[in-house]
């Protein structure tokens, strides 16, 4: 489920805090780039927080009641909460698979941790770094 809310950025002498009016959460970035980023991080993680606890996400205020100090702006925010619970989540899954019995051996012999190494293969061929 993806939904775009309204966020409230106040320039500071380094950086913007930011408001979420709908979750009623502060956050802050260095610059305006890392401002959205932390508010999506802080929307996502909110919203499968309310999830797990069984409540709704609220959907998005109607930015026409937002109210607004001097130097302050609007601007909005997309949370795909499916796609960043995925992206989050922590558990591990087993998953068997087949290898040649004297390739097992001899990976066995050298101490090779088969979990690690299929771990860092699949993150080469996905082109995915660490996080």
């Amino acid at each position: 489920m993806k939904i775009t809310y309204p966020v409230i950025f106040t320039p500071e002498e380094k950086g913007f805090t930011v408001f979420i009016p709908d979750f009623n959460i502060n956050t802050q970035g260095g610059d305006l780039t890392q401002a959205i980023e932390m508010a999506r991080d802080a929307i996502g993680l909110m919203g499968i927080d309310m999830e797990d606890d069984g409540k709704a996400i609220p959907l998005a205020a109607d930015t026409k009641k937002i109210k607004l100090a001097r130097g302050e702006f609007i601007s909005f925010v997309d949370v795909d909460f499916t796609e960043y619970r995925r992206k989050n989540e922590t558990r591990v899954v087993k998953k068997n698979c087949t290898l040649p019995s004297w390739l097992c051996y001899e990976a066995e012999k050298a101490n090779i941790n088969f979990s690690q190494v299929l771990q860092a293969a699949l993150k080469r061929e996905l082109n995915i770094t660490d996080r």
